[in-house]
């Protein structure tokens, strides 16, 4: 079965700037559309940004919309999520997701529409 690991998780001070990675060891990576998502402590899962398989479609929270970016890079099957300027409010387990589609502009936002989770890592930034 396939599954997901996330990387790249730390502290950081307010405005500072962090990478997470997600890699998927499978062959049929570029087959999958790919999305990040977080959960805040007392509060529901949320959608971050998805990516579409072309890699050509993307989409984001209006909270994280400007300092945020969703990318890939298929010779590594690994997705990635750059996180600049990072508040108070970022905090949280961060969570990588994935389903094979056939549509390649397709972007999916809601976590119902993924099939692949990693474990999460956490973010914590400091004021």
């Amino acid at each position: 079965q396939v599954q997901l690991v996330e990387s790249g998780g730390g502290l950081v001070p307010a405005g500072g700037s962090l990478r997470l990675s997600c890699i998927a060891p499978a062959r049929t990576f570029s087959s999958y559309a790919l999305g990040w998502f977080r959960r805040a402590p007392g509060k529901e899962r949320e959608f971050v940004a998805a990516l579409s398989r072309s890699g050509g479609s993307t989409d984001y929270a209006g909270s994280v919309k400007g300092r945020f970016s969703i990318s890939r890079d298929n010779a590594k099957n690994t997705v990635y999520l750059q996180m600049n300027n990072l508040k108070p409010e970022d905090p949280a387990i961060y969570y990588c997701a994935a389903t094979p589609t056939l549509m390649g502009v397709d972007v999916k936002t809601r976590s119902s529409e993924y099939g692949l989770w990693g474990q999460g890592t956490q973010v914590t930034v400091s004021s």
